[in-house]
């Protein structure tokens, strides 16, 4: 262990004979800092750690590295010291915390109700506008910024890459260009042709019972648009009328996980102000979300947007809203449907499971569609997609990937489902086994097409 505990940084609270000793951190802000509602709020996140190292247990990177500052209880411990000193993040701070995948297993583990997610973010704010981090690493992240949220630049940008592709090896070993060199060994040989749903308002099939809102996405419709296309044949099916709104756009969920505030909350806003127009023309029963990562995201906008007074009534009603679609799904009361024989190895996405709470729901539909279903081993840890993170964190990322593969297979499944689009690009590069999403599986059980690939 690299990082012991000081008695300094400890308070020691004493509890009634006969009851256990408890030691949180002591922290020490001025009240001009704790003025802040960010800084005050990582405070009251901060006092309650227990520096148990339950989380060290759960945390993929601590796992794979065996350094307990890159655990969560590491990075808490360097994250105060650079709050609570008031200085800018410097390169060993900024190091651990870009290693953390903000898989949010550490929420699921921690027996203290340590709210890290929201600590990780104000430290990635932080270090976004105290840090200056080398060029290349500048670079390499405002081109990921301005092109993977939309689609029509990612399309341009995986065209291009499949015209680059020879050059990765030789930029991988320039270190200037190594990252660009990741992105095109990532980037699929082939892209399905451009489509997806349009704007739109699809019709509910017999009886009408409900009326939602799809978010279509900006990776997925690229590099899976057969997703939206199971989701909408899906819910259409069942009596509910989807709405595809003109304008709805990223959700902000990759531009704020690398800090950049001001763009994820713009983001937000947009997809407010589109999804609430919706809502006051003729209501809706929730919002249908496909990539539990961008779920994630938009059940904290309510969050994110609550010192914002023009919005943070509204983002509250919209993250109300938001549905992961196999939560949606849960309520409708599917039929059950006779056995397939189609053995099937359920990823539960770290999103999902750690970030929405939704562990059963997706293997009950599963199973009701008459699948067979298999759970992998440590299902609780990450495959190392974490959003741009196989881009920027290439190794870490592939030793994950590969403990993640070697789980699945050895359940011997036919074909692995998942709920996230970042799940099956990174798990699909590291297994012959087709991967596909929950949806397209369910689609097909009720009437739907065959998945291609099956």
């Amino acid at each position: 262990m690299r990082f012991p505990a000081s008695p300094t940084e400890i308070k020691v609270i004493q509890r009634p004979q006969g009851a256990t000793w408890s030691t949180r951190l002591q922290t020490n802000f001025s009240p001009e800092q704790l003025a802040d509602p960010h800084v005050a709020e990582s405070e009251t996140i901060l006092r309650k750690c227990v520096h148990c190292g339950f989380c060290t247990a759960t945390c993929p990177t601590y796992v794979v590295l065996g350094d307990e500052l890159d655990s969560p209880r590491g990075r808490i411990y360097l994250i105060k010291d650079m709050l609570e000193n008031g200085r800018a993040a410097d390169s060993e701070t900024v190091t651990h915390i870009d290693r953390c995948l903000s898989c949010l297993s550490c929420l699921t583990t921690c027996p203290s109700g340590v709210d890290y997610m929201h600590l990780v973010d104000h430290a990635r704010a932080h270090i976004e506008k105290t840090y200056k981090r080398p060029f290349k690493d500048r670079l390499a992240r405002s081109v990921i910024a301005a092109t993977l949220p939309y689609p029509s630049r990612f399309r341009l940008a995986l065209g291009a890459a499949g015209l680059a592709r020879p050059l990765a090896g030789l930029l991988k070993r320039v270190p200037f260009l190594r990252t660009f060199g990741v992105m095109l060994d990532l980037a699929p040989s082939a892209l399905p042709a451009a489509r997806g749903a349009k704007p739109a308002v699809y019709a509910a099939k017999g009886t009408p019972r409900a009326r939602v809102a799809l978010l279509t996405g900006c990776a997925q419709p690229v590099l899976r648009p057969e997703i939206n296309d199971a989701t909408i044949r899906l819910l259409t099916g069942q009596g509910v009328e989807v709405v595809v709104s003109a304008g709805e756009g990223c959700c902000g969920a990759l531009v704020h996980h690398m800090g950049r505030d001001e763009q994820a909350l713009q983001a937000a806003r947009h997809n407010i102000d589109v999804w609430l127009k919706a809502a006051e023309e003729d209501g809706l029963d929730a919002i249908i979300i496909t990539a539990s990562g961008c779920g994630t995201t938009i059940k904290d906008y309510g969050h994110m947007l609550r010192l914002d007074p023009a919005y943070a009534e509204k983002a509250a009603r919209v993250s109300a809203l938001a549905k992961d679609v196999t939560e949606y799904l849960a309520t409708l009361d599917l039929p059950e449907q006779g056995a397939r024989n189609l053995t099937v190895a359920y990823h539960s996405a770290c999103s999902m499971q750690h970030g929405q709470k939704i562990t059963s729901a997706p293997k009950q539909l599963l199973k009701r569609a008459g699948f067979s279903v298999r759970e992998p081993a440590e299902g609780h840890l990450c495959c190392g997609s974490a959003g741009t993170y196989n881009i920027l964190q290439p190794e870490i990322s592939a030793k994950l990937k590969a403990r993640k593969v070697r789980n699945i297979e050895a359940t011997k499944p036919e074909v692995i489902a998942t709920g996230n689009i970042g799940c099956i690009t990174q798990i699909a590069s590291g297994t012959e086994i087709p991967i596909l999403h929950t949806v397209e599986l369910l689609d097909w059980a009720y009437g739907g097409p065959k998945p291609a690939g099956l």
